[in-house]
């Protein structure tokens, strides 16, 4: 073995055992994967004593732009609406540079991984405003930071497809460079259902999965995802098709929530909440009784759908915030969503783990013998405790090898002084 990562909490092989499904354990790496996951495992090998804290296979970002981060000097974010958002960037992204757009997507990968985020998919935009820029900025990023991060990009038309000439043309051309997925923002659009069914023909043309960006108000009327899930159906797309937002979802009554998410998960349609942005943009202009415009995802997951949180935009006027920490996204989605039980606590970090593992068909994603030695030691006892108390990563591996370390906080009492 290579190394030993001891007095770690991992989840229990029998999930029926106390507490909580976890235990303490040694892992065992070699080679740049799991090797071992034992109590008091035996080995000749250098050792780290981790304290008893909670080991999780790295935090996935499933919906993040990193092409349009960090630009709130550029913009203006006075309204808080979602149009104000894409009017601003509209504008901005004109001046976007492959230098810009690469600095700040290294700005954001870099704080990502500090955080403790193993495996991402970014979202980039194309159209003829920014053609190929960010395709050409950050496809050299998915092989610079292979060392710490798995990146794939979706690329999407932010600004309309059907209705913007050459974006189309600009969509697949970033398909054929690298890009491994398709994206759809029908809102947006002139005719939302039929850039659906655009973009699942270009997905089946090309063999590749597909992320929307779906639904973002709180009109209960006109939604989409029933036209999305007509469509995995019909293009046989079940598995590989996720949507993001969606925040019509919140302004349903239990029933018709019901039904929709019995929809998804018979169409075989994978959600993407985006806590931070929803909760941003929706609901500004009510004076009271302020709506929070998330969709439940812990509900809709509970009739088998796939359901992820994730951070969406940093520091720009979709979203104004944002260390990426994903312990944070999951700790704000448990506050919006009411979810306080130690159930509830660690479904909302399997929502930031496991499901969007899922949601992006990672078959090797886990702390499993086997898998790739992906772990990120977090400062936390526990999975509630992690998303209860924002649980600080202290230690990251990749495929075996250490990304980063952080030192745990320390009190400097007045004994201790010299």
């Amino acid at each position: 073995m290579d190394l030993i990562l001891r007095n770690v909490i991992v989840p229990n092989p029998d999930p029926n055992q106390v507490p909580a499904g976890e235990r303490v354990a040694d892992i065992g790496i070699a080679e740049g994967r799991i090797a071992a996951i034992e109590t008091g495992l035996e080995a000749d090998a250098p050792a780290l004593d981790m304290g008893g804290r909670l080991a999780v296979p790295g935090f996935v970002e499933s919906h993040i732009h990193l092409d349009k981060a960090c630009i709130l000097d550029r913009c203006r974010t006075d309204e808080g609406t979602l149009s104000e958002a894409i009017r601003e960037v509209s504008a901005a992204k004109k001046a976007f540079t492959v230098d810009d757009i690469r600095a700040r997507a290294v700005t954001v990968l870099e704080k990502s991984i500090l955080q403790g985020t193993t495996r991402m998919r970014t979202h980039l935009e194309v159209d003829p405003i920014i053609g190929l820029k960010s395709i050409e900025a950050v496809l050299p990023l998915i092989q610079d930071y292979a060392w710490a991060i798995d990146l794939e990009i979706c690329v999407f038309p932010q600004e309309g497809l059907l209705n913007n000439p050459g974006t189309e043309e600009l969509m697949i051309e970033a398909l054929k460079r690298g890009a491994k997925l398709v994206g759809g923002c029908p809102y947006t659009d002139s005719d939302p259902r039929g850039q659906i069914e655009r973009v699942f023909e270009i997905a089946r043309e090309y063999d590749v999965d597909i992320d929307f960006h779906l639904d973002f108000d709180l009109n209960p009327a006109g939604m989409t995802l029933g036209d999305v899930c007509e469509m995995a159906e019909r293009y046989r797309w079940g598995g590989r098709v996720a949507v993001g937002h969606v925040s019509k979802l919140s302004a349903l009554p239990s029933d018709r929530l019901a039904a929709a998410a019995r929809r998804m998960a018979a169409a075989g349609v994978a959600l993407t909440v985006l806590p931070s942005t929803d909760l941003y943009l929706m609901g500004g202009d009510a004076d009271a009784n302020v709506p929070r415009g998330v969709a439940p995802a812990h509900r809709i997951a509970s009739h088998g759908v796939t359901c992820a949180l994730s951070t969406n935009n940093v520091l720009n006027p979709f979203t104004p915030f944002g260390d990426c920490s994903m312990a944070r996204m999951a700790n704000l989605y448990a506050n919006v969503g009411q979810v306080g039980s130690r159930a509830g606590l660690e479904g909302c970090l399997d929502m930031v783990t496991h499901a969007p593992a899922r949601l992006m068909g990672l078959d090797d994603y886990g702390l499993a013998v086997g898998n790739p030695a992906d772990i990120v030691v977090l400062d936390a006892g526990s999975s509630a405790d992690a998303v209860r108390e924002i649980a600080v990563p202290l230690f990251g591996f990749k495929r075996g090898v250490r990304t980063f370390t952080r030192q745990p906080a320390r009190l400097h009492r007045p004994t201790d002084r010299a």
